[in-house]
């Protein structure tokens, strides 16, 4: 049945852009054989029997053979040209046209009969091929066949009627039958329901209980709180945030103000709860509590005056009753949505006067994630690139099967801590802010090189607000414009819009050694490890100076502002390695260190003399600076003996212009030869007194570290055992009872199918979040979406605002289910019921190659020509400029190729087994349109040009491929193969221009 199609916009705020369509589901009962069908199917057969019997009958009764039936002699060409000549040339060309269609009718009927490939097409027959087409598919209408031409996919969009409960398109960790499916939705069902009676019988033993109270948490990073959260934590369903807010909507609140939307909350205020409320956090009040301030139960008291309790049980007044005193001197700190990352939690708790009401049960996490990466910008996005990029490489090699056996394109999905870890990385990475301090150093470098001034020596840089200001270690004269002299000729600085100015510049990073160490104020410093004139010591509690060093380490073998460097690690705990196995080293031991640096060091000196160079900040603005200087830090966490530090001192001693750069750990207040001294405390602040320095500092604790390790070994292409291709994470049904709810086609334009267009300007944000949610079928942290959505920030409320759009778009199943959960640990999961083209991408896909297509032949063949009839091109083709600049951070758009080359070239083996060479060339042409890049696919498009016997076509697929070479040239296997199937490939191409 057509659809109706109506378009939404998902462009940018200031449109013009392309818009992805939505196509709106006709109600359409669970498909039965109706009497229209069945008239359909016979007004096609009438109709096929007419065009092709019928035709050929009245034109030989009419006109005869209209071809003479001899070879004719030149007189003829000097006839008379008669009426009848013309209407023999007439009935030559319906001839020809009936000829074709009856061609058209028999391809699409083998076709669709067979449910094998895509329907050949015959030349230059388009709309007699479409007429073919549709009279077909309602001929068979009423059997079985008429499925075929899209496998589990012809009811997509479609709905459900009366008492009919169909089967929609169901996610599993392995394909399963339909029964199983069944079972699993009543027992998701029966789970619910029993879930809503408890929470009933609960509720109705509690109304007798005591009156609780809750007091809204000030923000800890970039969390805020909100109604959802605590509904969510002490009531078990986010969604009974309603209660909380029609018990307290329009009472004073202690700061004077009033609670008016449930999406407006602000820190300090109380919130009266469900008698059923339950959690640590919770104080029964106003009478007996003990564990808070005078001040806290005071408020509490008057608060609970303005209560329906205090008013003999009857309505709320509207306005409720103004307080007196009692103002809460964290109203300060309003819910403004700003980042407050940057203050780790337990100072925060301390500035709030040690109230114990005000500090979360788990103060270490917001919400559920780490807050040493929340608060970490520089080093989450260090980390959250170079995990990307091994994920990439794990699915090139993979792809190529280049390490051990073939292990399959889809990449490990973390769980626990560790998907906790990656989530953080999402939300507080600044790849901006990083990209901004690397263009702005290299562009200094090279402006300083156009004047043949040398790098000055930086101690520190300082990030405030965007703007970069560098700590010299002395005047060095004016800097370059746009940089200008700061507070004094020491400081050089850079203001954000000029940085935003800079591009890439082909120079050296010239301070490879700057690594974070925390924040003051609004300031984040990083110290530059390698001009500092010796030792750098830290102190402090074993633990703590582990989860320094560890967060130290880390950036340095992750940052983007450094192309090469030596990091050498000594008494960690847990091994950094996987993070950058070509940048980070452990040793043993203080012995190996000494006797490694001690060779280093001479090396580094003659070097350095034997090129006339002074220091290492000289060498890297000359001609070799991209292959020379690189650093060499070391991170000692380990406490060196007397003589290893006295013996490290002399070592450390004038290294600053060698590029080599000490970090020592110590239990002491001195360590000698330390020219810089730290300490760490237990508070989490880094304190440098001689160098006036007090920081919230920045740390990797141990579990977190675990778990960023546990990211990059799953993500190592060579971890693992080898065998089968590990099964997606979200497969579908693609049987002919597919019928997914909602259906939306991501590989090519953004359509979605069985929603109704939103009718707002929201609409862009909609489709973008939903996105989001269908390539990540694990599930979505709210904190996760919002920075997707608004990379620059954004408040709580208006993000629970938009989830909250999103869930009633998507709607709910037909047993009431919402198609947009949250599951345990806060994060937003999709139902089964919503499926996107990529689910069934790689569905079809593993299938084909792991499934029944393993066994089968014939079925593999169709469901890889389905495959690659879903695929329409990149991913989210027509997506609007500005707008999901997340998918920087996914790696779908490597694997998506990769996917579609590997069907392709499974398709085309298929068809070359059977001498198809023609059919092989389509199906390498349809993938290379999504994958136009990939070498693999154009040597395949060789051997079966080649298979075709046609030189000339080959010669030209040659030259092609060497004018797509450019400058390049061909790579080395293409040439090989070209050298073996047409060995004067050289020669045409030159020929030809």
């Amino acid at each position: 049945m057509p659809r109706r199609r109506s378009s939404s916009s998902t462009g940018s705020p200031t449109g013009g852009s392309t818009a992805p369509r939505n196509r709106t589901p006709q109600p359409v009962r669970v498909r039965r054989r109706t009497v229209g069908d069945f008239a359909k199917a016979f007004l096609a057969f009438l109709a096929l029997l007419v065009l092709l019997v019928g035709v050929p009958l009245a034109l030989a009764m009419q006109f005869g053979w209209p071809l003479p039936h001899g070879v004719p002699s030149l007189d003829w060409l000097q006839q008379e040209i008669t009426v009848q000549t013309f209407l023999n040339i007439l009935s030559v060309v319906v001839w020809l046209a009936w000829a074709q269609f009856t061609a058209c009718v028999l391809v699409e009927m083998k076709a669709a009969l067979s449910g094998v490939g895509v329907p050949g097409r015959v030349p230059g027959a388009g709309p007699s091929q479409l007429l073919a087409r549709q009279l077909v598919a309602a001929l068979l209408l009423v059997g079985a066949a008429a499925a075929s031409f899209t496998p589990g996919l012809s009811q997509l969009g479609h709905g459900l009627e009366g008492n009919q409960k169909g089967t929609v398109a169901v996610a599993q960790q392995t394909p399963g039958g339909l029964f199983g499916q069944q079972r699993e939705q009543a027992a998701d069902t029966a789970a619910a329901v029993a879930e809503q009676a408890a929470s009933a019988a609960a509720q109705a033993e509690a109304k007798q209980g005591d009156t609780k109270y809750y007091r809204i948490q000030p923000p800890e990073g970039r969390h805020h709180d909100s109604l959802w959260e605590i509904a969510q934590r002490h009531l078990g369903d986010g969604r009974r945030y309603k209660e909380i807010y029609a018990l307290n909507k329009d009472r004073v609140q202690p700061d004077g103000s009033r609670l008016s939307e449930a999406s407006l909350i602000r820190p300090g205020w109380i919130m009266e709860m469900p008698a059923d409320a339950h959690g640590g956090e919770l104080v029964g009040m106003p009478d007996g509590a003990t564990d808070v301030s005078e001040q806290v139960r005071q408020q509490i008291h008057d608060y609970a005056q303005g209560g329906d309790h205090a008013e003999g049980g009857g309505q709320q007044q509207a306005g409720g009753h103004q307080q007196a005193g009692g103002h809460q001197q964290t109203g300060s700190h309003q819910q403004d949505g700003g980042f407050h990352a940057s203050v780790p939690a337990q100072r925060q708790h301390q500035d709030h006067g040690g109230d114990t009401a005000a500090v979360p049960a788990s103060s270490g996490r917001a919400f559920g994630l780490p807050e040493a990466l929340l608060g970490a910008p520089l080093l989450a996005a260090g980390l959250l690139g170079a995990l990307g990029h091994r994920r990439r490489q794990a699915l090139w090699q993979s792809a190529l099967g280049a390490v051990g056996g073939r292990r399959g394109m889809e990449p490990p999905t973390p769980t626990g801590d560790a998907l906790d870890v990656q989530d953080a990385l999402l939300v507080g990475a600044d790849p901006e802010g990083v990209r901004r301090l690397d263009r702005s150093l290299r562009a200094l470098a090279a402006a300083l090189a156009a004047e043949s001034r040398p790098l000055p020596v930086v101690y520190a840089a300082w990030l405030t607000g965007g703007d970069l200001h560098l700590q010299l270690a002395q005047p060095a004269g004016k800097p370059p414009a746009p940089w200008q002299t700061g507070q004094d000729e020491t400081f050089w600085m850079l203001g954000r819009a000029d940085a935003e100015g800079y591009e890439d510049a082909d120079t050296a990073a010239p301070f490879p050694g700057l690594v974070s160490l925390g924040t003051m104020d609004d300031s984040r410093l990083l110290l530059n490890l390698e001009a500092v004139p010796g030792i750098v010591s830290l102190s402090g509690r074993a633990a703590d100076r582990a989860a320094v060093f560890a967060s130290v380490a880390a950036e340095l073998a992750t940052n983007g502002w450094s192309d090469r460097m030596t990091v050498t690690l000594v008494g960690f705990g847990q091994d950094l390695t996987p993070l950058a196995p070509n940048r980070l080293r452990h040793l043993d031991g203080i012995e190996a260190l000494l006797e490694t640096m001690e060779a280093e060091t001479r090396q580094r000196r003659g070097a350095l003399g034997a090129a006339g160079h002074d220091s290492v900040l000289t060498g890297r603005t000359g001609p070799a600076q991209h292959t020379r200087w690189a650093p060499h830090l070391v991170l000692l966490a380990a406490e060196p003996s007397a003589e290893d530090a006295r013996r490290l001192a002399e070592l450390a001693s004038g290294v600053s212009r060698l590029g080599i750069g000490y970090l020592v750990g110590t239990d002491a207040a001195e360590l000698p030869g330390a020219a810089w001294e730290m300490e760490i405390t237990g508070e989490g602040r880094l304190l440098a007194p001689l160098l006036g320095l007090e920081l919230d500092a920045q740390m990797l604790p141990s579990a977190e570290q675990q778990a960023v390790v546990e990211l990059f070994v799953e993500a190592d292409p060579e971890h693992g055992p080898d065998g089968p291709a590990p099964t997606p994470p979200f497969l579908v049904d693609i049987s002919e009872q597919g019928r997914p709810a909602v259906y939306a086609r991501l590989v090519g334009p953004y359509e979605i199918i069985g929603l109704d267009t939103p009718d707002d300007e929201r609409s862009a944000l909609l489709h973008e979040a939903l996105a989001l949610l269908l390539l990540h079928r694990e599930g979505v942290h709210p904190r996760v979406l919002s920075s997707a959505l608004w990379p620059r920030g954004v408040t709580d409320d208006v993000r629970d605002a938009l989830v909250e759009r999103l869930r009633s778009w998507l709607g709910t199943d037909p047993d009431g289910t919402p198609r947009l959960r949250t599951d345990d640990t806060g994060r937003l999961i999709l139902a089964k019921s919503v499926v996107s083209d990529l689910d069934v991408l790689r569905s079809l896909y593993h299938e084909a190659t792991q499934g029944k297509g393993a066994d089968s032949r014939a079925v593999r063949g169709r469901l890889l020509t389905d495959a690659l009839v879903v695929v329409r091109g990149p991913l989210l083709a027509d997506r609007a400029e500005g707008r999901y600049r997340w998918l920087t951070h996914e790696i779908v758009d490597a694997q998506l190729p990769l996917i579609v080359a590997d069907i392709g070239l499974a398709l085309s083996s298929f068809h070359l087994e059977k001498d198809r060479a023609d059919k092989a060339i389509e199906a390498l042409d349809a993938a290379l349109r999504t994958a136009p890049a990939d070498e693999r696919l154009w040597n395949e498009l060789l051997r079966a040009t080649h298979a075709t016997g046609d030189t000339a076509r080959l010669q030209a697929l040659a030259a092609d491929l060497v004018g797509r070479g450019g400058a390049r040239g061909l790579p080395p296997r293409t040439e090989a193969l070209l050298d073996e199937l047409l060995p004067a490939w050289r020669t045409a191409v030159a020929a030809a221009g």
